[in-house]
């Protein structure tokens, strides 16, 4: 999973190590594929990425291309949709009902069930081994606090993975965060990675 929207709250030095390592073969989770040749947009362009799962793929060209040339399989979901599988993963729920979807391609591979004369999608929870995060702060436990939007899909990914990675711009001493700043509690951080180490 990669957290961000477009460049916002991307977490780009956890991207750039990415791009450096050997990993192939790679089922990428995030909201889009970055842009051309930029964050996870390198890693497309070096072949990695086998699939990627989310919903906003057109801002990146390549995208387009490396499906239409089929180095790539897309799984597009509508993004309420792909936030609540994540939100859903990370609260142990085994899905849930929606029917945005529904009779349309976006359906297919899904079981559909009809409620109180609506029908549904069942759209299963997503998750990850690893999630790529971006905050602002953290403490040195892992408590993490976000800035404005760059919040978007870094909290509810934190919590669908087996492993998060944070990079953070700041990490302070434990007390030195307000609780009500802190949006994603340490139990769910593995490892921070402040901006700027290597």
């Amino acid at each position: 999973m990669i957290g961000g929207f477009g460049r916002v709250g991307s977490p780009e030095m956890l991207l750039a190590a990415l791009a450096a390592h050997d990993a192939k073969e790679l089922t990428i989770i995030g909201n889009d594929l970055g842009s051309h040749n930029e964050g996870i947009g390198v890693v497309l362009l070096q072949g990695k990425i086998k699939k990627a799962i989310g919903s906003f793929f057109t801002p990146n060209p390549d995208a387009a291309k490396y499906y239409r040339e089929g180095k790539i399989e897309i799984e597009l979901i509508p993004q309420g949709n792909f936030a609540e599988a994540i939100r859903a993963a990370g609260a142990g729920l085994g899905g849930f009902l929606s029917p945005v979807g529904v009779g349309t391609v976006l359906a297919k591979g899904h079981q559909l069930l009809t409620l109180n004369g609506t029908e549904y999608l069942l759209q299963e929870p997503i998750s990850a081994d690893y999630a790529f995060v971006r905050a602002k702060k953290a403490d040195s436990l892992g408590n993490l606090v976000y800035s404005k939007s760059a919040r978007n899909f870094n909290p509810i990914m934190a919590t669908a993975a087996k492993i998060c990675i944070v990079e953070v711009d700041e990490i302070v001493e434990p007390g030195e965060l307000s609780p009500e700043d802190i949006i994603t509690p340490f139990l769910y951080v593995d490892i921070l990675v402040k901006r700027g180490d290597r």
